[in-house]
C-alpha cells in the first residue's frame, strides 16, 4: 500500500496541520489561558511565508484578544528560541504597523507578544521551562534592557497532564506521536506511520482529521522524521569535530564552539557552508573568525 505519494506542503507538520484550523487553535489558546472563548471571528492567523526566515516551518502565529501569539512545535530542544522569536516578531510587527508612523507624537499601539513552544522530542526535558533572551547575553545584567521569554511545555504523554486533558486535540496529538514511536520500534518508519494512523483512526484518536488527511499526514510525518534524523546526524558530526578541536583548547570549549557555529549557520540558512565546514578544517577556521566565538 503506497498512499504517501501526495503533493503536500513540507513546511507543514501534523501539529501545524491540526492547529491551523481556527476552532482547533482557539481550543489550544483556551487551555493555556484558562478561558472559554468560542467566537473565532476575531482570531487572525498571521504568516510570514514570503519572508526570509530561518527554518520557521512549525510556527502558528496569530492575533487574538489584543495579543500576538506565536505557538511553535519542536521535536528537538533549541535554547535559541528567544533570539529566533525576536527576529520573527520584529518582522510581524513591522508588517502590522506598516501604515502607522512610529516617529509621530502619537503612541503606536501593538498587540502584546507571547511565545510558546510545545516540545515532544525523545530527549529528557522538564514539564515546563522558561527560556530568556538575556540568558544569551555575553554580559549578564540584573535588569536587562531587552528581554524576551519563551515558555516551553513538554507535551509527551505523562507530562503536563492538566493541559492535555483540557485540550483534547493536544492530548490526541500526543497519543498519535506515541503510537508512531511504538510501531517504529518494530518496523521501518514509513510502515510505522501508516500503522499508527490506522490504529488511531480505529481507536478514535484524531480519527476525523486523520481520515480526511491520511495521505498528507503520513507524508509530512515521514518528512519530519527524516529531517530530525538529519539534524541529529549533523550534530553528532559537529560534536566529533568539537571533541577533536577541544583536545587542544579544552573539550567542553571545543565542542561548544563547533556546535555554536553549526547553530549559526543553520539559522542563517547556509546549509552548503555547513556541509563544507564539516570536511574542510581551513574553511571551518575561516567561519569561526566570521561568526565567532
Amino acid at each position: 500500500m503506497n498512499e504517501t505519494n501526495v503533493q503536500c506542503n513540507f513546511k507543514d507538520t501534523v501539529f501545524r496541520m491540526l492547529f491551523r484550523e481556527k476552532e482547533n487553535l482557539l481550543s489550544l489558546y483556551n487551555a493555556l489561558n484558562e478561558t472559554s472563548y468560542t467566537d473565532v471571528g476575531n482570531l487572525e492567523i498571521t504568516t510570514l511565508e514570503n519572508a526570509v526566515y530561518m527554518n520557521y516551518k512549525n510556527d502558528i502565529s496569530f492575533v487574538f484578544d489584543f495579543e500576538l501569539l506565536l505557538y511553535e512545535h519542536q521535536s528537538t530542544y533549541n535554547p535559541n528560541m528567544p533570539l529566533r522569536d525576536l527576529f520573527y516578531v520584529s518582522r510581524v510587527l513591522q508588517r502590522k504597523i506598516k501604515d502607522e508612523n512610529p516617529y509621530s507624537s502619537k503612541l503606536v499601539k501593538i498587540p502584546a507578544p507571547k511565545f510558546v513552544v510545545f516540545y515532544n522530542g525523545t530527549d529528557f526535558q522538564p514539564e515546563q521551562q522558561v527560556l530568556r533572551l538575556s540568558d544569551a547575553f555575553e554580559k549578564k545584567q540584573d535588569q536587562p534592557a531587552l528581554e524576551l521569554t519563551v515558555i516551553v511545555y513538554n507535551i509527551n504523554l505523562g507530562h503536563n497532564q492538566e493541559l492535555l486533558e483540557t485540550c483534547s486535540l493536544l492530548k490526541e496529538y500526543a497519543q498519535y506521536v506515541e503510537q508512531v514511536r511504538t510501531y517504529a520500534k518494530e518496523m521501518v518508519f514509513s510502515e510505522a506511520v501508516e500503522q499508527a494512523v490506522d490504529h488511531c483512526i480505529r481507536n478514535g484518536i484524531l480519527s476525523d482529521f486523520l481520515s480526511e488527511n491520511r495521505a498528507e499526514a503520513i507524508a509530512v510525518s515521514i518528512f519530519e522524521y527524516d529531517e530530525e534524523k538529519h539534524i541529529r546526524s549533523e550534530r553528532k558530526e559537529w560534536r566529533e569535530i568539537g571533541h577533536a578541536e577541544g583536545l587542544e583548547e579544552g573539550l567542553t570549549k571545543g565542542e561548544n564552539r563547533a556546535l555554536q557555529l553549526m547553530q549559526r549557520l543553520t539559522e542563517s540558512g547556509k546549509a552548503e557552508e555547513m556541509t563544507r565546514a564539516l570536511s574542510d578544517p581551513a574553511y571551518r577556521k575561516q567561519l569561526y573568525r566570521e561568526y565567532g566565538p
